[in-house]
């Protein structure tokens, strides 16, 4: 999974197990922990300021259904409206991926004002609603959103640990000791391919090889040698049609396909460099290729957004039913996307069309929740403050 020499192998399983059709992924159980761990927490967090348990059960539907539906729309409104809006059907398609964080930022503010401000019940066996406006009793809306952030900050690290374990959301091309090469897309579509039995990718240790373009052919290129290592399985084929397979479909695969060719370069122009030998009764192909390290933007983003929730853990700890409303809200706003528009200059756009753009769609949408969390932070909270002292005095 992992080769240590100027740069990182990433080869893990998007799935954590396969038992008949039943294929769980690290993403969904990530973003379930999440939900998980982050209901627990607001538990300790409502008791400990003397509000029911029972209100945190009702927040957290809101919180879920609001977190896929607003990560989910936000998606395609901002990124791919003419594809969804064209093919409608395919918004409900969430398993192929699509989620964008700015809508689900949005989607958790609207669902919290309406748990703070409406009174919501649903009868799942009769399909039937009833919506009725009653506040909370101290749970004003920023009161409520003071408290989400905190597990939505841990919820977000996990998810973008998720994006990492599939490889997706990928970092720029980087010549850094810690540039991932992310291998696990050509591992699948080989071992999809019959009379293949397994495959794996490593580090070459021919670390002065360089790929023979002179397009990418200098000392500053990203690009490593790796090795991929295909094995057959006994008696499948002849050593004659495993070699054309090599030379033909494999050098296809790694040149052709968009999936492969964003971790991996192989030259065109030039012959599949490969040795073939037999272990075992079994041949095996050592393929010498060229790896793509990029940033791991994931972990930066995940790591950064972990911080961000002992952080805001840590304030509330000190300061709990003291705390101003709108702290909590303000500096997540200010850190979470601050920090996010500053990864984004070490991540691949999304789409085509953000690289006509002088910052992408991801820091555009950034700038004004930075600045509303300014606006809390400055002119909010200092009221809030004085309010809350004048209460005390009165």
């Amino acid at each position: 999974m992992l080769s240590l020499f100027e740069f990182i192998v990433w080869t893990a399983n998007p799935e954590v197990f396969s038992w008949d059709n039943w294929s769980p992924r690290w993403y969904g159980l990530l973003f379930a922990a999440g939900f998980l761990i982050s209901q627990q927490i607001l538990f300790y967090i409502f008791r400990k300021e003397g509000h029911k348990e029972s209100d945190v059960e009702t927040l957290t539907v809101f919180m879920v259904i609001a977190t896929i539906l607003g990560a989910r729309l936000g998606h395609v409104l901002f990124y791919e409206p003419a594809k969804y809006l064209s093919n409608p059907l395919d918004i409900l398609k969430i398993w192929e991926g699509g989620l964008a964080s700015h809508g689900a930022a949005i989607g958790i503010l609207f669902a919290l004002f309406l748990y703070s401000n409406y009174d919501i019940k649903f009868d799942f066996t009769k399909f039937k609603g009833q919506m009725k406006r009653q506040k909370r009793p101290g749970q004003s809306w920023l009161w409520v959103v003071d408290r989400i952030v905190i597990v939505v900050a841990l919820t977000g690290g996990l998810i973008r640990f998720g994006n990492f374990m599939n490889s997706e959301i990928i970092g720029k091309p980087t010549n850094s000791d810690y540039g991932v090469v992310f291998g696990h897309s050509l591992i699948e579509i080989l071992e999809n391919t019959q009379g293949i039995e397994s495959v794996a990718i490593e580090a070459s240790d021919q670390a002065d090889l360089r790929p023979e373009s002179t397009e990418f052919g200098s000392d500053e290129s990203p690009y490593r040698p790796i090795t991929a290592t295909i094995t057959f399985e006994e008696a499948s084929y002849q050593e004659a049609e495993i070699k054309n397979y090599l030379e033909t479909q494999v050098k296809s695969i790694m040149t052709r396909y968009a999936s492969v060719r964003e971790h991996i370069y192989e030259p065109s122009a030039t012959p599949l460099n490969y040795e073939l030998s037999q272990q075992r009764g079994a041949y095996v192909a050592e393929v010498q290729t060229f790896g793509i390290p990029r940033h791991p933007a994931q972990l930066y983003e995940s790591g950064t957004t972990f911080l961000v929730f002992l952080l805001l853990l840590f304030l509330w700890s000190q300061m709990k039913e003291k705390t101003p409303e709108g702290l909590f809200l303000g500096l997540f706003l200010i850190f979470v996307f601050g920090l996010r528009f500053v990864h984004e200059f070490f991540k691949e756009n999304q789409v085509d069309w953000e690289g006509n753009l002088p910052l992408n769609m991801g820091q555009w949408l950034s700038i004004p929740l930075v600045l509303i969390g300014f606006y809390l932070l400055f002119v909010v909270v200092p009221k809030n403050r004085k309010k809350a002292a004048q209460a005390v005095k009165s």
